[in-house]
C-alpha cells in the first residue's frame, strides 16, 4: 500500500511537471505569434488554438497535483470546528463523492476522446489538428486525480494523513 501511495504521488508531481512546462509553452508560443503578427506582419494559424489546447490541457493535467498539495480553494471552517472522528468521516465521505465525480468525469472524457479518435475529428481551422490529441487531456488528467484521491482515501484510511491535513492537539 505505501508503494501504491508513493507512486501516485509520484505520478501527480509529475503531472504537475507537465501541466507547468504546458504553460510555459503556451506563453512562448504567444511571444511567438506577438513576433510573427506584429513585428513581421504574417498572419498567425496555429498559435491561438495552441494555446488554448495547452492551457486546457494543463488545467486537466495539474489537477492531481494540485490535490496532492492540497492547492485548491478549501472552506475550513467545518472541519476546524469538528472532532477527531467527525473530521474524519467528513474527509472520508468528501473524498470518496469526489472520487466518484471524477470517475464519472473521466469515463465521459474517454468516451469523447473515443469517439474524436474514431470518427476521424479535426479543428475546424485552417491548422486542423486533430481532436483527439487535447481530448486526451480530460481522461488523463481527471483519471489521474481519481488515483489521487483513492490514495488519499488509502491515507487517510491507514493513519499516513490527517483529515484535511489538520493535525490532532496534543493534550490542553
Amino acid at each position: 500500500m505505501t508503494f501504491f501511495i508513493a507512486s501516485v504521488r509520484n505520478l501527480s508531481r509529475l503531472s504537475g511537471v507537465v501541466a507547468a512546462l504546458l504553460i510555459v509553452a503556451g506563453a512562448l508560443v504567444v511571444c511567438h505569434l506577438v513576433i510573427v503578427r506584429y513585428v513581421l506582419n504574417e498572419s498567425a494559424i496555429w498559435q491561438h488554438e495552441f494555446v488554448t489546447f495547452a492551457l486546457i490541457a494543463s488545467t486537466f493535467l495539474g489537477s492531481p497535483y494540485l490535490l496532492l498539495t492540497n492547492g485548491h480553494v478549501n472552506v475550513d471552517l467545518l472541519p476546524l470546528y469538528l472532532g477527531g472522528r467527525l473530521r474524519f468521516v467528513l474527509a472520508l465521505l468528501a473524498a470518496a463523492i469526489s472520487l466518484a465525480f471524477c470517475v464519472l468525469i473521466a469515463w465521459t472524457g474517454f468516451l469523447w476522446w473515443e469517439e474524436a479518435w474514431t470518427a476521424g475529428w479535426r479543428a475546424e481551422t485552417v491548422w486542423a489538428p486533430p481532436l483527439w490529441i487535447p481530448y486526451l487531456a480530460m481522461p488523463i488528467g481527471i483519471g489521474l486525480l481519481a488515483l489521487q484521491y483513492i490514495a488519499d482515501i488509502l491515507a487517510l484510511l491507514t493513519g499516513r494523513a490527517a483529515p484535511f491535513g489538520i493535525q490532532e492537539k496534543a493534550g490542553p
